[in-house]
């Protein structure tokens, strides 16, 4: 009795992890503890991992369908800006019909227009005939044809230039335009 009192008294006095150290069972214990702890982390990190590859899934997803979203919208607004610019286009073919070029004037018969910055009004008096036109300048009345220029003093200072550059029985185009009289 007293060898195997002797013998627990030495394994009660040293260290609990040698003692487990130094029996087969013990290193296989811990060994086995080790392993499942690895086994355990790694099936934790699968999990995680396995997570965030669904979240980035849906992630993707979403923005897919928000970049379909945003390319229609894309179509769309290039459609009408289309149509936009289309409508531009025959507002500026208009109005060029009406107004050419800077100082020129397609008037229509019985038609009168204020040009030049407002210092002169003119305006053509009945239709076109084959061989002119009656303009009215100013409240003072003018025959012209093709390519003739009518010069109108405004003022000492201001003088107007009014030329047909064409007519037919349906309109005539007239350039105007004044500028300050030229000293003498």
């Amino acid at each position: 009795m007293t060898g195997t009192t002797e013998a627990r008294r030495s394994v009660l006095g040293k260290n609990p992890l040698q003692v487990l150290f130094r029996t087969s069972g013990g290193r296989f214990l811990l060994f086995s503890a080790v392993v499942i702890g690895a086994i355990g982390g790694y099936l934790l990190g699968l999990d995680l991992a396995y997570q965030d590859i669904a979240a980035t899934k849906q992630l993707i997803r979403q923005l897919q369908a928000e970049t379909q979203k945003f390319k229609k919208q894309i179509i769309d607004q290039n459609a009408v800006q289309v149509a936009l610019q289309d409508k531009l286009k025959l507002a500026q073919a208009a109005l060029n019909q009406i107004m050419p070029s800077k100082d020129t004037y397609n008037i229509t018969p019985n038609q009168s227009l204020i040009v030049a910055d407002g210092r002169l009004t003119i305006g053509l008096i009945g239709s076109p005939t084959n061989e002119g036109v009656n303009i009215n300048i100013n409240g003072k009345q003018f025959s012209a044809a093709s390519g003739d220029v009518i010069h109108a003093a405004l003022d000492p200072s201001t003088t107007c230039q009014v030329g047909v550059q064409s007519f037919d029985m349906f309109k005539a185009v007239l350039r105007a335009s004044c500028a300050a009289a030229k000293p003498q």
